[in-house]
């Protein structure tokens, strides 16, 4: 072991740092472990967990103290657990893993054995990603699906409603119908697909799952015009809220299909404000060819 006065401050202040890293992730992975519903999922972060105890053991081995975890970010992933499910949570601190192993790499002059520990990390990284399964995972397509519509053809529906009918009140009566209506619609197709591919997925699971999506994305978007009394400042959270939607379900699509978050941002975000786009000026042409007053 390397004496202590042999390691420079700033290594020794990178080692608590990587200590308390370990014995918050070793807390972390218990945790999930507990929350586990598949035994299979629950083994492979038990393992993992003793695998992290390790390494903070290790460490303190050259620092000689005991350190606690950190408890704020144990909390966080655990409420990150709590929204988006497993996977997420694991790829999401994968992020993370990546980081310490540059750190780990600067502290091979000061640390003999870290490399066993760094082929630890990327081993059990592995495995993770390899073992979990999730079923909302498996059911990514509908979710999608009925996200993408209800984004699309909602905002664009709303927007030309809003300058057709000029009622936050009627607007909103007429957002919930048709969207309503198109999540019972878009379900029941999703269902129909589902069953003729034969993928092995339950087609009511796959319908219920776009149609859940469907009436979540068409309540948030309406929501707004039941809120406030000025249609236009509706119309403007409402297209707020879709690209909150749209930056929440891109993000986590990219963190747990490991996808390009901003390629596919851009691309959800063009289609759905550009047919809101379209469908205002479609709301605005009728109010002149129809003579409508406000």
């Amino acid at each position: 072991m390397t004496p202590e006065k042999a390691i420079p401050k700033e290594a020794r202040d990178t080692i608590l740092a990587s200590q308390r890293g370990e014995i918050t992730e070793y807390e972390i992975y218990k945790a999930l472990a507990r929350k586990a519903s598949e035994s299979g999922n629950r083994k492979v972060l038990e393992e993992t967990a003793a695998v992290e105890l390790a390494h903070y053991r290790f460490f303190r081995s050259f620092t000689g103290l005991d350190i606690a975890p950190g408890r704020v970010r144990i909390a966080f992933y655990l409420l990150v657990y709590r929204i988006f499910g497993i996977t997420f949570t694991l790829k999401f601190m994968e992020r993370g893993e990546k980081r310490a192993q540059e750190v780990y790499q600067n502290l091979l002059p000061f640390v003999p054995g870290l490399e066993k520990l760094l082929l630890d990390e990327e081993r059990h990284e592995k495995a993770l990603i390899a073992l979990i399964d999730e079923q909302r995972l498996r059911y990514t397509g509908s979710i999608v699906l009925g996200l993408n519509d209800a984004l699309v053809e909602l905002t664009g529906t709303l927007a030309g409603l809003t300058l057709a009918l000029q009622n936050t009140r009627v607007i909103a009566m007429a957002g919930l119908i048709t969207g309503i209506a198109a999540a019972l619609s878009m379900g029941s197709a999703e269902y129909l697909s589902t069953k003729s591919e034969g993928e092995g997925k339950n087609p009511l699971q796959a319908a219920m799952y776009t149609t859940i999506a469907y009436i979540i994305t068409v309540i948030f978007l309406v929501a707004p015009y039941l809120v406030f009394s000025s249609y236009y400042l509706s119309l403007a959270v409402t297209i707020l809220n879709a690209i909150i939607v749209i930056v929440v379900f891109t993000f986590y699509t990219s963190v747990t299909r490991d996808l390009d978050f901003r390629g596919r941002f851009l691309e959800m975000a063009t289609i759905s404000l550009g047919v809101a786009a379209l469908s205002f000026l479609i709301g605005l042409l009728v109010r002149i060819l129809l003579h409508v007053d406000a």
